[in-house]
């Protein structure tokens, strides 16, 4: 049995999304982020899984697989008969490895950077000015997906993968940041939003 330790709209609602796309059985495990108590993240039992005490982790057989992007992997190489990654085609693979890496280092480092600077980090470490630039750091990197995606249905191809949870995701959460995005990648994102898979992820976070 799979078993998903997350937390809300974070980066682990990518893996739970994954896992409702994947057609795997799991269990959803809620957790705090940044608690000691009983089901947070910094317990002594959830650290020796995670010990950055984050989210999300991944627990299936024995291995515990962290970090958002490789979970997600993991359960595309689990369910190779849904295609969520390219597993024979060494191009289309290098492709997709590109675009995720570009996700996770390009696309969401700007929010990331945005959110330690205005909530995360402690008061005396944050620094106000930096706010602007994460802002035109983003900018350019829509400008980067906009070329990347090249007005495609999807990211890979003409269905569906991975690099469309990563992509989308980092779109929400821009959104909601309040960063300004082009139409058409809200249009895209809410495309994706729209698939069974991922509503059915979101009613786990409300049960």
């Amino acid at each position: 049995m799979i078993t998903l330790y997350g937390s809300g709209q974070s980066r682990s609602f990518r893996a739970l999304w994954a896992l409702e796309e994947s057609g795997l059985d799991y269990r959803y495990n809620a957790v705090a982020i940044g608690s000691p108590e009983k089901g947070g993240t910094q317990t002594e039992s959830y650290r020796s899984l995670n010990y950055q005490g984050k989210v999300p982790s991944l627990e299936h057989d024995g291995t515990v697989v962290n970090e958002s992007a490789a979970i997600l992997n993991y359960i595309a190489a689990l369910s190779p008969s849904k295609n969520l990654m390219p597993l024979n085609d060494l191009r289309l693979r290098a492709y997709y490895d590109e675009l995720c890496f570009f996700v996770l280092a390009e696309l969401e480092q700007a929010l990331w950077t945005n959110a330690k600077h205005k909530f995360v980090l402690p008061k005396e470490y944050r620094t106000r000015g930096i706010i602007d630039t994460t802002h035109w750091e983003f900018s350019k990197s829509l400008n980067a997906l906009i070329h990347y995606l090249n007005e495609s249905k999807f990211a890979i191809n003409d269905h569906f993968t991975m690099a469309d949870i990563l992509i989308s995701h980092t779109l929400q959460w821009a959104e909601g940041s309040k960063f300004k995005i082009q139409q058409s990648l809200l249009d895209y994102k809410n495309r994706m939003y729209q698939r069974p898979a991922c509503k059915r992820a979101i009613e786990t976070l409300h049960n």
